[in-house]
């Protein structure tokens, strides 16, 4: 990376905390959109961001939709871009504001691939519970499953956040809610916590550890997830974030009141609740094609 390019790296991240007030997890993901980006211009045009072009851009995006990266990711890339460029052109940096000729996506429209029940119950049957990672990622994957609660949120749980019947999850802005959660995942922590973590110290200790006792990488989730799908032989792209988009339509699906599913995942706008039902019309709309006699 050229020196330029860290000075005006720096100045936007700072700018982002002091007047955006994003999340750390919100500016990392931003860090390393960008430097993404710039090292695609270098490698694939040859030149820098100062020298960016619309077609850099969007070969830029063509880039990571080959790479299978899901449609959310390569939507909040854009925005990365296009605020990334704002900022620079308010702050004399460059001339023209490229970020302003790309329309962001409608949010519902990159809604990741939702698993069916089916394949939901394929990918938790996966983990073996007869040793720590088994018994461990067991009690993981189902407790996403089971509350919709968002990966990093899963990795900052302790001990005592959890109760025989609901978990207590800090969200984004340090909010706190309690999800109710269902008796297979309780009995899956139970054993983990019985048979795989009998020396945590205090109830305040990290509810998910490590091999080396360390507090869980959200990355470790994410890799652990997306092995266990491989081996369960499912085809689409899944994350932890699937998971949480699968608990959400499916409860949908079931009749769950939106009110109620926007108080689990932790949406403060409805809006951003609602973007499920779009997905769960075209669920119904695909069920209506493929068994309505007369379609």
């Amino acid at each position: 990376m050229s020196d330029s390019f860290e000075i005006f790296i720096c100045d936007f991240l700072d700018y982002l905390r002091s007047e955006k007030g994003l999340s750390p997890n919100t500016i990392e993901a931003y860090e390393r959109d960008l430097r993404l980006f710039v090292s695609f211009l270098k490698g694939s045009f040859g030149t820098s961001f100062r020298e960016a072009s619309g077609e850099s851009i969007y070969g830029f995006l063509a880039h990571l939709q080959k790479k299978d990266y899901a449609s959310s990711s390569i939507c909040r890339t854009l925005i990365a871009i296009k605020v990334f460029f704002r900022f620079l052109k308010k702050e004399g940096m460059i001339s023209v504001d490229l970020g302003r000729y790309f329309e962001t996506p409608k949010i519902w429209q990159l809604i990741p691939e939702v698993m069916t029940m089916e394949e939901v119950d394929q990918l938790l049957t996966q983990p073996k519970s007869d040793d720590f990672v088994g018994s461990r990622d067991r009690a993981m994957l189902e407790l996403l499953y089971a509350t919709g609660m968002r990966v990093s949120e899963l990795c900052s749980l302790k001990i005592m956040d959890l109760s025989d019947s609901f978990v207590k999850v800090r969200g984004k802005g340090r909010k706190e809610r309690l999800i109710p959660v269902g008796r297979r995942a309780i009995e899956a922590i139970d054993h983990y916590l019985i048979h795989f973590r009998v020396k945590a110290e205090t109830s305040d200790a990290p509810l998910f550890l490590s091999q080396k006792g360390n507090p869980i990488h959200r990355i470790s989730v994410w890799s652990r997830i997306r092995a266990y799908a491989r081996s369960a032989q499912i085809a689409k792209t899944i994350s932890p974030h699937t998971l949480r988009h699968s608990f959400a339509t499916h409860l949908l699906e079931n009749g769950a009141d939106l009110r109620l599913i926007q108080d689990m995942l932790g949406h403060e706008d409805i809006g951003t609740t609602d973007r499920y039902t779009h997905l769960a019309n075209s669920h119904v709309k695909a069920a209506f094609k493929t068994f309505h006699p007369r379609f």
